[in-house]
């Protein structure tokens, strides 16, 4: 069960996002990469699943700043037509269709051309935190929260604020069902695999939120690097707090468990443990940064992947921090857990770092 945890906290950056995504660990995954959107040619950098024809994803951003974060839940009422339990199509096509559009359209404009004629219909449940990342200037500095802490960084962003961010759901049929964030200063966000809406907050998102927090407070006062506050971050994400299965519990019965812990270490059954023995027999996976194979696979038009499985352990396969500053430079890290044939990959080993300032940051 994925998580993505978002703070406006910090004085010295507009954004921070921090993602893991919990998926089976064998499932086929380029690492982060730029590429160029089919249909609008915008450049994106993200990671792509390689197990649907759509090769999309679960996370980018743009060169010209929009982003899309995307965490899926289930429906249940098999007999609801118009929020089907299984999908036709795919999740992460909509987190692509969200970053190709237009980089001038206001947000809500965009949030309406994709919601409209049932655009977000027939993908299953998701929520997708999407956004264009623009500073705008406020009449009055906002000190919602923090606020010693916000007058001390006053002269690195007086009076700037965020274009607001909305979070879309397969129940939106308008851009008016979308709830907003971003657009205060002080706050800490977070989203799991349920509505964002739902008043019983998962003990995972309540935990990841306080500990952002906290982590805000640490850097602010021991003065952290950007690579210091990422790797603080990460250790938020790397906490486990899942509860031991019962003796005999199913993997199905075990899934609702994990709404309980920030991270998931591998979890299945004999089934899924055969899974990955198998895999890492195999021997050291390569990455798409030097692996031909895989390199091919982004570019083959039909949905056969010619690489890795679906199956093994579930848990915790990719981690990402996102840092916007006030200047428009964003520094985006992405920490693979695992490789391609399921091997434990030693933190920062895995890791891909890129550097870039958003276009037509100053609006």
């Amino acid at each position: 069960m994925c998580i993505v945890l978002l703070t406006t906290a910090h004085p010295s950056y507009a954004l921070i996002v921090v993602d893991n995504r919990d998926e089976f660990i064998l499932r086929p995954t380029s690492r982060a990469h730029w590429w160029t959107h089919p249909e609008t040619g915008t450049k994106i950098l993200s990671a792509r699943d390689l197990q649907r024809a759509e090769k999309g994803t679960w996370l980018g951003i743009t060169d010209h700043g929009a982003f899309a974060v995307l965490t899926n839940y289930r429906e249940t009422d098999t007999h609801d037509a118009k929020h089907p339990v299984h999908g036709q199509r795919s999740r992460g096509g909509m987190v692509t269709a969200w970053l190709g559009t237009d980089a001038e359209e206001p947000v809500p404009e965009s949030v309406q051309l994709l919601v409209k004629d049932g655009g977000v219909k027939g993908v299953g449940g998701f929520s997708m935190v999407a956004g264009k990342l623009k500073k705008r200037k406020t009449a009055e500095p906002s000190t919602n929260g923090h606020a010693a802490h916000l007058t001390n960084g006053a002269a690195k962003c007086p009076n700037s604020s965020l274009e607001p961010t909305a979070i879309i759901s397969n129940r939106c049929d308008s851009a008016e069902d979308a709830p907003w964030i971003g657009e205060k200063r002080g706050e800490v966000y977070g989203l799991s695999n349920t509505s964002y809406l739902d008043p019983d907050v998962w003990p995972k998102v309540a935990d990841g939120k306080r500990l952002v927090g906290e982590v805000v407070e640490e850097a602010l006062a021991k003065d952290f690097s950007d690579d210091q506050l990422i790797e603080a971050l990460f250790r938020v994400m790397d906490r486990d707090t899942l509860p031991a299965p019962e003796p005999g519990e199913s993997f199905e019965a075990f899934i609702p468990k994990l709404k309980e812990s920030i991270f998931i270490p591998p979890i299945g059954d004999d089934k899924h443990r055969a899974a990955m023995a198998e895999a890492a027999s195999q021997g050291k996976g390569k990455w798409d940064t030097d692996d031909k194979k895989a390199a091919e696979e982004l570019q083959r038009p039909d949905g056969v992947p010619i690489l890795g499985f679906d199956t093994g352990m579930y848990g915790t396969q990719r981690q990402t921090a996102i840092l916007v500053d006030w200047d428009g430079n964003v520094t985006f890290r992405e920490r693979a857990l695992w490789d391609s044939t399921g091997n434990p990959v030693e933190r920062g080993k895995g890791d891909v770092s890129f550097n870039f300032k958003i276009q037509g940051w100053d609006v």
